[in-house]
């Protein structure tokens, strides 16, 4: 008894320490996304444009893994909303892709105006910025390096301080050159690959909010494999309304009709099918109806 208190207050104090350092983390990635933001301008530099753009996706990469853990931790129903508040997320990473595309797009649009020209870039501001930038992101990548290997949502927002963290390093790279050189177009060299890095995250990002919001199955799941995996437990003759999909990151949610034969268990049908869904393609949450096969009125409700 007082070793499985002593353990559970042991996960307590792991968690409440990691959404301390994703707090933190967080923090400095808004702090210093509104310093680059407006250094860029101020130094004409599209380089340091673009870095603040990817750090865009690292403030709201934490902020939705800060969001997906409070959320866990609030009741499931909501009033009138039934799934809770867990979709939150999903528009919020929407809402990051379309602004990083609209940002990205004004960067490269900058690009092409410049070609031929030569931008007065203050190199020394854009350097001191820059190399600030890398230290920020050194910072958060050992804030959030031991909490990502709990969490898939703390595991892709420090993937994005890591990524962030070369592209800082590349505005420091382009900052010295024209601090040497004086040869300006590697600033917008810099900008534009920042960008296209930055443009097939984004598409991955808004694909995979607009899959889950039209209510897809998830990607990588086989349908067909599942239903005959339902389909093959004991006493089950038919498997029919089988509906997957997800309602926010690493929440998957299933319901089904599971027709049986006469005389079968509907206990332990649930309870294979249960098992079946959780342990074989990761559903913990699953609503199934058993029902005789001499039933009928689902052809009427089947969608």
């Amino acid at each position: 008894m007082g070793h499985g208190h002593d353990h559970g207050a042991a996960a307590s104090r792991a968690g409440a320490r990691n959404v301390g350092r994703l707090r933190i983390a967080f923090a400095l990635a808004i702090v210093f996304l509104v310093v680059e933001a407006v250094t860029a301008f101020l130094t004409d530099s599209l380089a340091l444009l673009s870095d603040a753009a990817h750090l865009l996706t690292d403030a709201v990469g934490i902020g939705m893994a800060l969001a997906a853990i409070g959320l866990a931790g609030r009741a499931r129903l909501d009033g009138a909303r039934t799934f809770g508040l867990y979709r939150l997320e999903i528009l919020a990473a929407l809402a990051n892709a379309l602004l990083l595309f609209a940002v990205t797009i004004y960067i490269l649009v900058e690009a092409v105006q410049r070609i031929g020209e030569d931008p007065d870039v203050r190199s020394g501001p854009m350097l001191v910025v820059a190399i600030v930038g890398l230290v920020v992101n050194v910072v958060s990548v050992l804030l959030l390096r031991s909490g990502s290997a709990a969490s898939l949502n703390v595991r892709a927002a420090y993937f994005e301080v890591v990524s962030d963290a070369l592209a800082s390093a590349g505005v420091i790279a382009a900052a010295v050159v024209i601090a040497l050189t004086d040869w300006t177009p590697i600033d917008t060299i810099t900008a534009v690959v920042i960008g296209i890095w930055i443009l097939p995250r984004a598409w991955s990002v808004a694909a995979e909010s607009v899959r889950i919001l039209l209510q897809a199955a998830p990607a990588g799941l086989d349908l067909d494999r599942l239903r005959a995996d339902l389909g093959g437990l004991p006493g089950v003759v038919d498997v029919h309304d089988l509906h997957v999909w997800t309602l926010t990151s690493e929440m998957d949610v299933a319901s089904a009709h599971l027709m049986v034969a006469p005389g079968t268990d509907p206990h332990g049908v649930l309870d294979r099918a249960r098992d079946v869904l959780r342990v074989e393609y990761a559903i913990s949450h699953a609503t199934l109806q058993v029902e005789p096969d001499d039933h009928t009125g689902c052809a009427e409700v089947n969608w």
